[in-house]
């Protein structure tokens, strides 16, 4: 049993149409993203690229100074390789500044603001440029909340808003992203040696297995475990997905005249 199979030729068409149509109605014609060198910047890329020409799409590099130099190369690799548009702007300088007065952030803390700091940054080209921001993420970070709210959560469009991991790198495999960047760890760079696996302790592979069964079949926990998978995982990915389920609403408003 596994729905995480997609018809990537059907996908990729349908993406395009999805880009092509939104962009459209919204009464633009340019898109604006950050650039990472990692799957899935490159493969919102490869789509935007083709979906509104090259010379519509802006790819942004955005490093701070413990960013992995392959990273930008990957980057600049992708940008190179697809024609489109770019600029690379290092963070680094109002990043130090700030934090000049909070030493004692914790990574979690710094790492958030680098993300916001990259969407302020993609939002300001995309007035320059009369543009809309494209989202890069994909359905298993945003179920498990490893996101950041109005960091690279702030977007226009989500092209990769409903595949799964597993599912984002089918596409890559059959759009002809290289072959390192399918493979490599996936990261969002902010320090030496940081993986999104790591940090969240959880496999994508085997987070995406039982976010299927949760999310889309709706399926009890007690029934995925007798499935095979090791309970205290289940569990905790459950825990994962409600606590962040904030993240995946709009910001509620008290309604005048409502009950109280």
């Amino acid at each position: 049993m596994s729905s995480l199979k997609i018809d990537c030729p059907a996908v990729e068409q349908q993406l395009i149409g999805f880009i092509r149509d939104f962009v459209t109605s919204a009464r633009f014609a340019r898109g604006v993203l950050g650039i990472s060198g990692g799957l899935d910047s490159t493969v919102t890329a490869f789509l935007a690229a083709e979906a509104l020409g090259p010379d519509n799409v802006l790819g942004l590099i955005l490093p701070y100074k413990t960013t992995s130099p392959a990273c930008v190369d990957d980057a600049t690799t992708v940008i190179q390789h697809l024609g489109i548009r770019s600029q690379t702007i290092d963070i680094t300088p109002q990043i130090d500044a700030y934090f000049e007065q909070l030493p004692d952030a914790d990574r979690l803390r710094r790492g958030n603001k680098m993300a916001r700091e990259r969407m302020a940054i993609i939002y300001d080209h995309a007035k320059a440029w009369q543009a809309l921001v494209f989202g890069t993420g994909n359905k298993t970070e945003a179920l498990l909340g490893y996101t950041t709210l109005w960091g690279d959560m702030a977007c226009d469009l989500k092209p990769l808003g409903d595949l799964y991991k597993t599912q984002v790198r089918r596409l890559a495999q059959h759009l002809g992203v290289p072959r390192h960047i399918v493979q490599k760890p996936p990261t969002a760079g902010f320090w030496p040696g940081q993986t999104d696996e790591g940090e969240m302790g959880i496999t994508y592979a085997d987070a995406d297995q039982i976010l299927y069964r949760l999310i889309d079949l709706q399926l009890p926990p007690e029934q995925i475990t007798a499935a095979g998978f090791d309970r205290s995982l289940v569990d905790k990915i459950q825990k994962m997905v409600q606590a962040s389920a904030h993240k995946r609403r709009l910001a509620p408003a008290w309604q005048i005249g409502g009950s109280t």
